[in-house]
């Protein structure tokens, strides 16, 4: 585990560089005519969903936003990409927040779109015999989306709640959706952490099974030992206090989103995404949908014991973390999600 922790390192520190030289010559802050790069850990995953809906909703338009949704296939590629300067904001799991402010960049969630995880550690059914349960993980290669992204803190907190330690298992950077499946079904990963839809598919195509699952707050309450505040959308806290009509037509947009999901089923949902994003079908889709739905918020605002589980569940295992000292209050805020509702 030492190479995984020298790389999330590494790639922090030289975005952290980058960030010197794009301050004046990089694409750091919005014009006046509303344009905004936001960078996704996965737009087709349904955890970060609230993204694209929000665009096919109209409802960044209906703020006067031009905002333009980028995609990378993990989660710690796009807070590169903002630490760089390169996007003003990223949609994907709000831990990262406390990583970077121990690495002395300030970031803070403006919008929380979920309470729990919506990830699910699977199993191939080849390894279901010898997997049955974290305390198994030892010797194990195990699927994350990205070394140093969420999915990689949790699989190490799993495995460290449960007595291995995180030089006993290899994580394996496999992506999601068909390069995960692909990981899984040829035997370079025994299991691994994955969200919907690709959750559906390996279960409906019968070459794995769900281990642990957190997409709803009870199976985070039960994995975790509380909420766990993953999607938001995110942005380093100089450019919010600069930008501040700006992130408030973001957080409307976000909030209006959030309310129409939870009065609408996710038949309704899947018709409004893009008609790719559902390779495994529509009706599948729908249930991967209404399978995640239960993890997001209807308002934006953050679980107010949720940041303390982050922080607990980060220190288990994150050497850079474990005995440093952080300002959770200075990680999230509620003002304009508040204003929004």
């Amino acid at each position: 585990m030492r190479s995984s922790a020298k790389f999330s390192a590494a790639a922090v520190a030289a975005a952290l560089a980058l960030t010197t030289l794009t301050a004046c010559g990089g694409d750091s802050s919005a014009s006046g005519d509303g344009k905004v790069k936001i960078m996704v850990g996965g737009l087709d995953k349904v955890i970060y969903m609230p993204a694209m809906l929000t665009q096919r909703l109209g409802y960044f338009k209906t703020e006067g936003l031009k905002v333009q949704l980028l995609t990378e296939p993990a989660g710690v590629q796009a807070t590169t990409s903002l630490v760089a300067g390169d996007v003003q904001g990223v949609v994907g799991f709000y831990d990262h927040t406390l990583d970077l402010q121990v690495k002395g960049k300030q970031v803070e969630s403006v919008v929380q779109l979920a309470q729990a995880p919506g990830e699910v550690e699977v199993v191939s059914n080849k390894a279901a015999g010898e997997l049955k349960s974290p305390k198994d993980f030892k010797g194990k290669k195990l699927g994350v989306t990205g070394l140093g992204s969420s999915t990689d803190f949790l699989t190490k907190y799993l495995a460290v709640d449960s007595g291995v330690q995180t030089s006993e298992f290899t994580p394996v950077a496999v992506g999601a959706g068909q390069t995960f499946i692909s990981a899984l079904k040829q035997g370079s990963i025994q299991g691994g952490m994955t969200t919907d839809p690709t959750v559906a598919q390996i279960v409906e195509q019968k070459i794995g099974k769900v281990l642990i699952d957190m997409r709803t707050p009870e199976g985070s309450k039960q994995a975790l030992g509380g909420l766990y505040p993953s999607s938001s959308l995110y942005m380093n806290t100089d450019w919010v206090n600069g930008h501040k009509d700006t992130v408030q037509k973001l957080a409307n947009a976000f909030v209006k989103t959030l309310k129409w999901m939870s009065t609408h089923s996710a038949e309704d949902i899947a018709a409004k995404m893009p008609s790719d994003y559902a390779q495994g079908g529509a009706k599948l889709y729908a249930e991967a949908i209404k399978s995640t739905l239960p993890m997001f918020t209807k308002d934006g605002v953050m679980p107010a014991d949720g940041p303390a589980t982050v922080e607990r569940v980060l220190k288990a295992f994150n050497p850079n973390l474990k005995n440093a000292t952080v300002d959770l209050k200075k990680t999230y805020t509620t003002e304009f999600v508040k204003k929004a509702g």
